[in-house]
């Protein structure tokens, strides 16, 4: 099995994640482009000792950008983003 540190890579924080884990219970994380569905709920289970109800896992694309002087275009790096619904009861503290 895969080491969480090697999943997860942080906590996306928005003001939309942040509505969505104080009223539904899910929280929002950066993860390599190599993670699972599986592989993501085992690695939150074991790093904050909740119980994982549902992964939802989106790719964030890119943005596109040019640049002002000589005009090339190039792409943004995107990212993998997961969305983890956790059993009802259950939390994460981030603060400690």
């Amino acid at each position: 099995m895969i080491q969480p540190d090697k999943i997860i890579k942080s906590v996306h924080m928005t003001e939309k994640s942040n509505v969505q884990s104080s009223e539904m219970g899910q929280y929002t994380f950066q993860v390599f482009k190599s993670a699972t569905k599986g592989s993501i709920k085992a690695a939150i289970e074991k790093t904050f000792d909740v119980t994982v109800a549902r992964v939802n896992v989106i790719n964030q694309i890119g943005k596109p950008s040019r640049n002002r002087k000589t005009g090339k275009s190039s792409m943004g790096s995107g990212f993998k983003k997961a969305i983890v619904t956790l059993k009802q009861g259950d939390a994460i503290d981030f603060t400690a």
